[in-house]
């Protein structure tokens, strides 16, 4: 949990950065918006997945398989954006998606995945986020935090519990050395950055006047893969030390590097959570972890198996959560999200 200092320095920043955005408006300016426009896009690392209540709420019609929640980053900062207002309201317009890769945000329909309460046949597909949110010249700003799946990340996870459970199995080389019809980790870096690239010029394109910012992954694996236990599902389960520290320097720190990279070309903010979030990891203690493991605590509704494989997480009194943050996680990212709001829209 956070520390109460931090939540009372977050609101004087919040306070002073009111004040002095108030002081840059002239009163009474003819035709200014009523609120400030914020559109927030994502995969599940801005969803929330399970943590919180869902956002709809359980059984509401609305539902669409994308699995929103209150307990996420953009409804934290939401409420504090209400409570200390940056001058005017913030309207948030919030279509992030569970599963969501960086195509969804801005060319492609996306089916979701939700495991929570399925219609019969399935969710129906969804419009690329940018349409959803409805992006337009009137959108002063838009967070984005997608990547991950589009190597895919989770699948890569699998694939290393997969190998680390067989005698000699290394998912280092399976991806630095694939077989046929798999991507090398080097091609997949550079394939997310090119469709990175198309994204922004799109988000850009879509909404002309928007301050952009863009949200990297945290602290999921441990500095030292050898911290964990590989006998524990709370933690990485049985995937090889020497893979661990592989996923963090090849693919997690490359792939928050080429968001970074990609964002600075665009001129946009890069918010940086991974730092702040070093020691937070997977494998620490649960009063200490920021993300949970590949099985962990999550609210009631979320399931305790994972389809189409041998994980039940129940026989140990927890849940899937395959390596997601928890509510102490979002907070991180919340406090880092939303001083980039009030600075973004400080300078509109």
């Amino acid at each position: 949990m956070r520390h109460p200092v931090s939540r009372i320095r977050t609101r004087v920043l919040a306070i002073g950065l009111a004040l002095a955005a108030a002081a840059l408006v002239p009163s009474g300016s003819a035709g200014a918006a009523d609120q400030y426009e914020w559109a927030a896009l994502g995969d599940s690392y801005t969803a929330g997945g399970f943590v919180g209540d869902p956002e709809p709420a359980l059984g509401d019609a609305s539902r669409d398989g994308c699995d929103r929640t209150y307990g996420a980053y953009p409804g934290i900062v939401e409420r504090e954006l209400a409570n200390f207002p940056p001058g005017k309201p913030v309207h948030l317009t919030n279509v992030s998606c569970g599963n969501a890769t960086i195509a969804d945000i801005a060319t492609a329909e996306q089916t979701p995945i939700s495991p929570v309460q399925p219609p019969t046949g399935g969710w129906t597909a969804v419009d690329p986020q940018i349409q959803r949110a409805k992006l337009s010249d009137r959108t002063d700003v838009v967070t984005i935090g997608v990547g991950g799946n589009s190597l895919p990340f989770g699948g890569m996870l699998l694939k290393c519990l997969e190998l680390g459970a067989t005698p000699g199995g290394s998912c280092r080389e399976y991806y630095t050395n694939p077989p046929e019809r798999e991507e090398s980790i080097k091609d997949k870096l550079a394939r997310v950055q090119d469709e990175y690239i198309e994204m922004l010029a799109k988000v850009h394109e879509a909404a002309p006047n928007a301050r952009v910012i863009t949200v990297g992954y945290p602290a999921v694996l441990p500095e030292d893969g050898s911290s964990c236990n590989r006998a524990s599902l709370t933690e990485l389960g049985p995937i090889k030390h020497a893979d661990i520290d592989w996923l963090r320097d090849d693919v997690l720190k490359p792939l928050n590097s080429t968001i970074q990279r990609v964002s600075s070309f665009f001129g946009d903010r890069y918010v940086d959570v991974y730092s702040s979030s070093v020691g937070h990891d997977a494998c620490q203690p649960a009063d200490t972890k920021w993300v949970e493991g590949i099985c962990g605590d999550a609210e009631d509704y979320w399931p305790t198996k994972l389809a189409g494989t041998v994980l039940n997480c129940g026989l140990i009194q927890k849940r899937v959560t395959l390596v997601h943050p928890n509510g102490a996680g979002y907070a991180n990212t919340a406090t880092h999200v939303e001083r980039a709001v009030r600075i973004a829209l400080l300078e509109r």
